[in-house]
Formats: structure tokens, sequence, C-alpha cells
């Protein structure tokens, strides 16, 4: 099995969530796509069109910052915008983290 399929299939309860809300066009009318390979990385959350990645870190990412840091330089010197958020952040203030997105999205790409 492939690495993103393994990683959809052990998607936190906060990616699951945020999949669920962003799946199928719900969110807006943007498409995105779960735990995509992009060059040598998988990302969380891409929308494509706009080139946006939405990651959900938890505790784990506090030793890495270093590497996440160099991860998103890369991303974004391939012309993607990376927007990170912890678990916490988005179980806390669901609503926050959603319009936090949409307005990327929005300055990104106006209309889906």
């Amino acid at each position: 099995m492939d690495i993103s399929k393994q990683l959809r299939k052990q998607m936190t309860p906060e990616e699951l969530r945020l999949w669920y809300l962003l799946r199928g066009r719900r969110f807006f009318g943007y498409k995105f796509r779960r735990q995509m390979p992009i060059g040598a990385y998988i990302v969380d959350f891409a929308c494509f069109k706009a080139k946006l990645i939405i990651e959900l870190d938890g505790g784990q990412h506090q030793d890495e910052e270093t590497y996440d840091s160099r991860r998103s330089e890369s991303l974004n010197a391939n012309g993607w915008e990376v927007v990170r958020f912890w678990n916490n952040e988005f179980r806390e203030n669901e609503e926050e983290v959603l319009i936090a997105i949409l307005q990327r999205l929005q300055c990104l790409m106006p209309s889906p």
C-alpha cells in the first residue's frame, strides 16, 4: 500500500472532521484532495486550483519545526501556499479556522 493511502486510513479525528467539511466541494465549491503527494511531500489537504495546502499538526510537530519550515519553503518555492493549524486550535475554534481557510482561498482564487 502506498504511503498516501496508508495516511488516509490513519487520519486523526481532527483531520477526519476537516475532511468531512472540505470534501465533495462542500466548502463553498472549492475542491480539495486529502493526503496528496506534492513533490517529495504528502500534504494533509490541497486545493489544486488555488494552490493552497492546509496542514493540521499535532503535538509531534513541535519537535519537527525545522523540518516543517523547510517543507513549507520547498512547497512555497513551487507555487503553493501552506497554511498550518494546530489540532487543538481546530478543535477549539473550528469556525475561526474555516474562516481563515476561506479568506486564503478567496485571496488566491476569488471564485471556484
